[in-house]
């Protein structure tokens, strides 16, 4: 026999209202979340262009890099997030520590916004928002409106999880253990700090932790007019809120650079200093934030109470340390000791996985790996035009350097695949920024195909050497002339790309019809030597191999002034600079103008083959090196 079951009894019920209320806490604060994240990276995508000249500031003076950090994390909707991208910019070695902890601290002020944005009583709005936001996400073909009907439809969503987490948590104001335990909170403030710092280290998320803290204030204690817990009982938890968000940073700089865990130290004294100081003076800050805030009965203005609390205290720690800052520096360098290591086999790498989260900062490293690369690979070509010499011990020493650049352009063209693909899959871009990642990973492929090349020319000309053979002094000049044109022919064509030089990028295209007809020139004067008996005839194989491998690169280079004229530029925070060639680029420059006007004004003697008697095939060259 099966006991009838009969509805409406207690005993009965699937959930019991404990279970209710936790689900619902769980669940609301997981559509809050979707809704912060969802607006966050929306945001991103609708800021567009605007982002990076947002970031241009991160390296200016400390109040331009407060104010900065203070923007992104508005954007960003978390400060933990520009932390994070902040800590990447310091490992990698492109922001210095005192500008690091500028941009935190403005950090720190911007997440303040969220909490501001958390007062607003909007409950009438979420579902027309949700339905708005959807529509145009859904409907609208153009881009950017279907990211701004998602920045729309998130920003409903996150207010849909705080009236969730709102409506289940109204019986624990009318509990006697709640009551009992808020009101120890506001007889033992550090008890506040305590329980607001383990909610940010489970939620890893201070702004999420003060939306529900801004919620349960809001409801009424056991006379149905005052707050359950108080002002007084609310900023100890919100100051154990501004704690616990600084482990997100910790953990971030674990395995980082000895600046990236001085920035997160910086981050963490900052609100913990901040925290002790406010605690003692609680009495008054509490009084001060009521005088500041609107009136009204408690329940119904405690929510923007805590806001302006919350910005306050951002605000006046801020103004505080600001000045400080060389004093914050010697504190967490006597922390954190020792200087950094090198890596062995080349430049430190500037790319960062936490900040692919952040796609206009994540092209910017991109951007600044592929110049290091760039570098690399100029560095290859002069060493292995170097390896050419006919001293031996020259020879041999260029070698060497050969080799270790090589392995250098290795590791860096994978590390750059790598991560470019990791930034194409995240779905954090927009169409642009899509084909400005694909088009810096194609400029990564064209320089890792050039280094290929290299390794060609470096192991035919290994092969001679070891044959016991080697080529004529004039035929040893005339490669070393055709890689040193190679090498400048590709700095000319990463310059173009850089800064987005389509009169540079058009030179370099049009310079290679002149490279193919000087090295057709080059090798009928390498026969010539051998009819002549000045060349060994069975060196012609060789000589043409390495020919044949320099015109690849030719096509290499040609193909990344293409780039540019497709629009393609590094990705460049300090716009200013961007557009004034730095002194090395002018002698460069000024160098390869002075070549041209010697090979201009030498009147070469011609001949049918634009060589002369005796096989010199200076008219070839001098007309490849042309760089007007």
């Amino acid at each position: 026999m099966h006991k009838n079951v009969h509805p409406g009894k207690p005993g009965e019920e699937i959930m019991n209202e404990n279970v209710k209320i936790v689900f619902g806490l769980l669940g609301g604060l997981a559509l809050f979340l979707y809704g912060m994240n969802g607006m966050s990276d929306a945001l991103q995508k609708t800021a567009g262009d605007k982002m990076k000249k947002i970031l241009s500031f991160l390296t200016k003076n400390p109040i331009m890099g407060a104010l900065a950090g203070a923007l992104v994390t508005a954007v960003l909707q978390s400060s933990s997030a520009t932390t994070v991208m902040v800590i990447g910019f310091v490992s990698a070695g492109l922001m210095s520590l005192p500008q690091a902890i500028s941009v935190i601290f403005g950090a720190n002020i911007g997440t303040t916004m969220t909490a501001q944005l958390m007062a607003f009583k909007i409950s009438d709005y979420i579902y027309p928002l949700i339905f708005i936001g959807f529509m145009m996400n859904f409907v609208c073909k153009k881009e950017q409106l279907k990211n701004i009907g998602l920045v729309i439809f998130s920003f409903g969503i996150l207010f849909e999880g705080i009236e969730i987490m709102g409506s289940v948590m109204k019986p624990l104001a009318t509990s006697a253990i709640f009551v009992d335990l808020m009101a120890k909170v506001k007889e033992i403030p550090i008890l506040g700090v305590a329980l607001g710092t383990i909610m940010t280290l489970v939620v890893q998320s201070s702004s999420a932790t003060i939306a529900v803290l801004q919620n349960f204030a809001a409801q009424p204690g056991p006379d149905g007019v005052t707050s359950v817990m108080g002002l007084a009982g609310a900023i100890p938890i919100l100051l154990g809120d501004n704690i616990g968000t600084t482990i997100t940073a910790l953990l971030a700089s674990i395995g980082q650079s000895k600046n990236a865990k001085r920035t997160a130290i910086a981050h963490s004294i900052f609100n913990i200093t901040g925290s002790v100081v406010f605690l003692c003076v609680l009495p008054f800050f509490a009084r001060f934030v009521q005088f500041i805030s609107p009136k009204g009965n408690e329940i119904d203005v405690i929510s923007r109470q805590i806001a302006n609390a919350h910005t306050t205290f951002n605000i006046v720690c801020t103004l505080v340390w600001l000045p400080l800052i060389p004093l914050m520096v010697k504190i967490v360098t006597t922390i954190i000791g020792g200087t950094e290591k090198q890596r062995d086999d080349g430049p430190v790498s500037v790319l960062e996985d936490g900040v692919i989260a952040q796609p206009a900062a994540a092209l910017y490293l991109v951007s600044e790996e592929l110049e290091h690369m760039a570098e690399v690979g100029s560095k290859l070509l002069t060493a292995l035009k170097e390896s050419f010499s006919p001293d031996k011990t020259e020879s041999e020493a260029a070698a060497e350097q050969y080799r270790t650049y090589r392995r250098q352009a290795a590791r860096m063209e994978e590390d750059l695949a790598a991560y470019v693909t990791k930034m194409l899959s995240s779905g954090n871009l927009t169409q642009q920024q899509s084909g400005q990642a694909a088009g810096l990973l194609y400029v990564s492929n064209n320089i890792g195909r050039i280094a290929d090349r290299c390794e060609e020319i470096a192991g035919v000309h290994e092969k001679i050497t070891e044959g016991g053979k080697s080529f004529s002094e004039m035929a040893t000049g005339e490669l070393q002339d055709c890689i040193e044109i190679s090498r400048k022919l590709f700095d000319r064509a990463i310059r173009s790309v850089k800064d987005g030089d389509l009169d540079r990028a058009r030179t370099v295209v049009k310079k290679k019809n002149k490279m193919r007809k000087a090295q057709k020139q080059l090798k009928r004067a390498h026969i010539a030597r051998v009819n002549e008996g000045l060349c060994d005839a069975s060196m012609t194989e060789d000589y043409s191999a390495i020919m044949y491998s320099l015109d690849r690169i030719v096509d290499n280079c040609v193909s990344i002034a293409e780039e540019t004229l497709d629009h393609l530029s590094f990705v460049n925070f300090s716009e200013d600079e961007a557009d004034e060639e730095r002194p090395a680029d002018i002698i460069a420059e000024i160098d390869a103008e002075e070549t041209l006007e010697e090979h201009e004004n030498s009147e070469p003697k011609e001949s049918a083959n634009d060589s002369d008697a005796d096989g010199n095939s200076n008219t070839a060259i001098n007309k490849a090196t042309d760089f007007s």
